[in-house]
């Protein structure tokens, strides 16, 4: 089984439901024979590239509310976090664009190191305030992933696998994807959003009897 995983490094609800997923993998019975795939999306390209604002002031100026609303907000979504082990320190996270970021993760995926790369950009961002547009930083961040740091820094100041990056965007706009994290399983299943462990497990296994596991 397949399961294509549509999400951007610095949307915290992403991390929650790659974790959720992790989770109820542990569950399934056939999780040997399950293979994750992740793909870009950007929550924001339009973000302009190079600008660097606190997350906290982003959402102020583009939801139109208070910052006490956007404290109550990302108190929230940590306390949801820290109960799938996740630390979260949104205080200290810094929005940018993310393509850079994805240029790196299609490259990873490339190597075979996708879900690690993965992995290493989201807790970056949303644990550790690291600023994921950043070429210095992103090139750490893929060696701490097990990529190659030569090879890395070539990928990122070419501009290479931006077409990869719009290729995953625009599948996700034909199939309708229009917010993340967002599963597909088996090129079959859809699963918006980052569902609890139990929702994901009954997506496995109803996808698994689909294919004859039960």
């Amino acid at each position: 089984m397949r399961i294509d995983v549509w999400s951007d490094v610095v949307c915290p609800w992403c991390y929650i439901g790659k974790r959720r997923l992790e989770s109820a993998l542990a569950r399934y019975e056939h999780a040997g024979e399950v293979e994750v795939r992740w793909h870009s999306f950007q929550l924001d390209p339009a973000h302009p590239a190079g600008l660097r604002e606190p997350t906290a002031a982003m959402l102020t100026r583009k939801k139109g509310i208070g910052p006490e609303q956007v404290r109550e907000m990302q108190r929230q979504v940590t306390e949801l976090a820290a109960a799938e082990g996740l630390r979260y320190d949104l205080d200290r996270s810094i929005s940018v664009n993310t393509l850079d970021a994805h240029r790196l993760l299609q490259f990873a995926d490339r190597e075979g190191l996708g879900g690690a790369a993965h992995e290493r950009l989201l807790a970056a961002h949303l644990c550790e305030g690291e600023t994921v547009d950043d070429i210095e930083t992103l090139v750490r961040l893929g060696v701490e992933a097990g990529l190659a740091e030569t090879e890395t820094r070539r990928v990122l100041e070419s501009g290479a696998y931006a077409d990869e990056v719009a290729a995953d965007v625009a599948e996700a706009r034909r199939i309708g994807v229009s917010g993340v994290p967002f599963f597909v399983l088996d090129g079959a299943y859809g699963v918006s959003g980052a569902q609890p462990v139990d929702t994901f497990l009954h997506a496995l296994r109803t996808a698994g009897a689909a294919r004859g596991r039960v």
